[in-house]
């Protein structure tokens, strides 16, 4: 008897764990969203072209460790904008942090001198279904043709308090790995940030 229940208990754990899988894993193709840009335009994966990939941010306008990393978020965006360009998106629900309302982002995004888009994630399903838990937090896509698979999750770089004091950037060597075709050493790291507001 014994034995039956364990069997049923190991199936319904086993079931428990495919159905409740949350998130992309590195390697899994990331399906296409459409969300709206600061500038009121929609933005998709479909929308980049000649591009080697993108950079994915979950981020928002309130969260401390988010402002600490603006200029680095920024400048991986310059660095990057003709290969891998950085697309921010905020999905923190408005009703629990007012600070990140859509028009919010707009005057943000304006103040900031965004060059990059920052999309609103009204619904939050993009972040679901990417899994991503936390503000900042960094997919790096790189790109075969249409499909974009996931090479990299987690932090942008080791020291989220101090930009002088980094003394790994996870994302840039994501991102150098995959220009110059070489793996990527570091696929994860544990992204580190205020937790998304969710509804």
């Amino acid at each position: 008897m014994k034995a039956v229940f364990g069997i049923i208990l190991v199936a319904i754990l086993s079931f428990s764990f495919v159905v409740f899988k949350s998130g992309y894993s590195v390697g899994d193709a990331v399906g296409d969203f459409s969300l709206k840009n600061v500038d009121g335009k929609m933005v998709s994966l479909a929308s980049f072209k000649d591009n080697k990939g993108l950079i994915v941010v979950f981020d928002c306008n309130t969260c401390p460790y988010s402002k600490g990393y603006n200029e680095r978020i920024q400048a991986l965006a310059k660095k990057y904008e003709s290969t891998f360009p950085l697309v921010a998106i905020n999905a923190n629900d408005p009703g629990q942090s007012t600070g990140d309302s859509f028009e919010e982002m707009v005057l943000y995004a304006k103040s900031h001198g965004y060059t990059f888009p920052y999309l609103v994630d009204e619904t939050q399903n993009v972040a679901k279904a990417f899994g991503a838990t936390n503000t900042p937090h960094v997919y790096v896509l790189s790109k075969t043709g249409k499909e974009y698979k996931v090479a990299y999750i987690g932090a942008i770089d080791d020291n989220p308090r101090s930009a002088s004091d980094v003394t790994k950037k996870y994302v840039e060597a994501a991102v150098d790995a995959l220009i110059a075709g070489s793996p990527v050493a570091t696929t994860s790291t544990k992204a580190i940030g205020c937790t998304i507001k969710w509804k």
